[in-house]
Formats: structure tokens, sequence, C-alpha cells
């Protein structure tokens, strides 16, 4: 499905799909800082929904994440499509197709980065997944990809305008571009994020040749401030920016972003509010049983570069080890937000 134009404003700014990040605990965190900023799940493999016994257990999230996407892993058209089918029924707004992930597991099996040299796959997954729901399904990639016996050789031939245009043909219109090559041999995922260079050139090239397309720049960017500044080069302007790492470790950042992006003049939530609104949503889930780690954890760069961080992550700390209460970490949050009340 064609994403309307009130949809792909959506995408003015988004944080990135992160493994053993962007759960729901951390995305229902990120819902008190921004109301605009679009989110999306950690990669889950289509496999994984479709012959796991508990679908709720990938699928599940809480209404107020939305507007949310669900980025899926994989490379069979009909079971990601299958797949897709659930992830509407749940309720999810969009459903994000992941040619992007260097991990060395993605060659093996054949999703992630290594789809960038199948196109025609490619098109065949967006069309199937496209026909089966009445969501706007998009896909997140890199610029290229390269082996490590070719990193220093001469570029291979141009593999984002292959995949771009089979892709758009089956009527995708948003492409989320991470502004690097991935590398499929020898690094880390880790390492795949900093080491090859950043190309936001190839990306504002491709925004300048097909300007009917939505297309989002991610890769490299630190503040919601510099995102902003990114979206004009030259004269073309992208449609969005997506930020990862920077937005988990920092979270407070996010509080900038609906005014910056959207134009909306609403005041953000203060951290002390926002530390009091997720400890009420983390009763719930403590009493059940969830380890205090798994649900704060997402808190421990709230403070970051304020007054006081370096104690917060402290707490944090113990109150992941169950050492202190989640309502102690909401009266130092308080304390925080008011720093003259750090030196009564």
């Amino acid at each position: 499905m064609t994403a309307s134009p009130a949809h792909k404003h959506t995408h003015r700014f988004s944080v990135a799909p992160m493994m053993d990040c962007t759960d729901r605990h951390y995305r229902f965190l990120a819902r008190l800082i921004s109301r605009r900023a679009r989110l999306y799940t950690e990669m889950v493999t289509a496999v994984a929904i479709v012959r796991g016994k508990d679908p709720a257990r990938f699928l599940s999230f809480d209404p107020s994440e939305l507007p949310l996407t669900l980025q899926l892993g994989g490379s069979d058209p009909a079971e990601l499509a299958k797949a897709a089918r659930m992830a509407r029924d749940f309720g999810y707004d969009e459903i994000n197709l992941n040619v992007g992930c260097p991990s060395d597991r993605v060659i093996s099996g054949r999703f992630g980065a290594c789809l960038m040299a199948e196109p025609s796959l490619v098109a065949d997954c967006m069309k199937a997944m496209s026909d089966a729901v009445d969501i706007p399904v998009t896909i997140k990639t890199r610029t290229g990809i390269a082996y490590k016996a070719e990193r220093h050789a001469p570029s291979r031939p141009d593999q984002l305008e292959p995949l771009v245009d089979a892709v758009a043909r089956t009527g995708c219109d948003t492409f989320i571009i991470h502004a690097r090559n991935a590398w499929l041999e020898g690094l880390s995922p880790k390492e795949n994020r900093e080491i090859p260079p950043l190309d936001y050139a190839r990306v504002h090239a491709l925004k300048a040749a097909h300007p009917e397309l939505t297309v989002v720049l991610n890769g490299g960017l630190k503040t919601s401030g510099t995102a902003f500044e990114s979206l004009t080069t030259d004269g073309v302007t992208l449609d969005g920016v997506m930020l990862g790492r920077a937005a988990y470790e920092q979270p407070y950042m996010l509080a900038e972003v609906d005014a910056l992006f959207y134009g909306d003049a609403t005041p953000p939530m203060p951290r002390a509010a926002v530390v009091e609104g997720y400890a009420t949503y983390c009763a719930g889930y403590l009493a059940a049983g969830t380890r205090p780690s798994s649900l704060l954890r997402h808190l421990s760069g709230l403070f970051h570069g304020g007054i006081g961080a370096r104690r917060w992550r402290q707490q944090v700390s113990k109150a992941c080890q169950g050492e202190i209460l989640v309502d102690d970490l909401v009266r130092l949050a308080a304390a925080l937000d008011r720093p003259e009340a750090l030196a009564a």
C-alpha cells in the first residue's frame, strides 16, 4: 500500500529499530517524551511470528506507542505476507522489511543486507506483503554491500538504484537508507555501524533522482538538531531522519522532536514526570514478575548531560539489581529536575 501524505509526515523523525534496545518498554518510555516520533520494534523474523507458539510475545504493544512500525526480517514472500497480516491484526500501522542488517547470520538466514544483491526477490517480498495488508509497507536498507576482499577495491556497480527501482514498481514509496555500505564479512554489527564511511550525499542523490519517493536518512546522526540540519543539502530536502543509538542512550533528546520536526508547541513532559509515568507503567509488570532490569535499564541515560547524571545512572543500576525501589528513582528524578533541591 502506498502511504498517504498524512502517513508520510510521521516519518519526519523516527527512532531506529535496534536489537535489545527498542523493546516495548523502551518504546513506552520514548512515547512519554515524544508524542510524534515514529517508533520501530526490534527486528523480528517472519518465521518466528508465523511458526512460533506465541505470536503475541513478538507482536503485543501498548496502543500509546503508535505510530509504530513492525520491522520484519526474512526472504520468503508467503511467510512475510502471513506475518504482515498478523501484525496488521495486532494494530500496527506500518510494516518495514529489513534489508540492511549486516550481522554474520544474515547470509545463512538469507535476510538483511545480503538481500541487496537480489532486488527481484526483495520486490517479490514487498509485493506479497503489500498485497496482503491495507497498511503501508516500507523498506530499510544500506547504500550497498561489500565483502571482505572488496572493501578497498574499486566500487562495484551501484546496488541501491536497482533495488529502489525494483521495489518502487511494487508500489512501495518509502525508503529508509542507512548511509553506509554493509560489510558482510569480518565486522561485528557494532563495527558495521561505525567503520564503513558515511555517504549522506548518496542518499540526497537518491531523493534528487526520485522526488516522488519518501526518502529517510539514517546513520551517524547524534542529536535531533544535527539531524534536522541534515535534511537539506544543496537544495535537496529529504523527507525525514532516523536516529538510532543516540536516541536510546540519551532518550530525553526526544523532547525536542515534536517542536523541531512537527511544529508542535506543546511543552514536553519534564524528566521527573516521565519517570513518574514510567514507574506507573512498570508497576504492573513488576507485580507480574518481570525482572527490574528488563524495565529500568532503559532509564539509564535519561539525565545524560545534566546535573546529577552520574548519580542517576548509579541509582538506576541499583534499581535494576533490586537494591532500591522504583519509588526511589521517582524521588531522585524529582530532585534532579529541581537542582536547587540537591543542595538543600
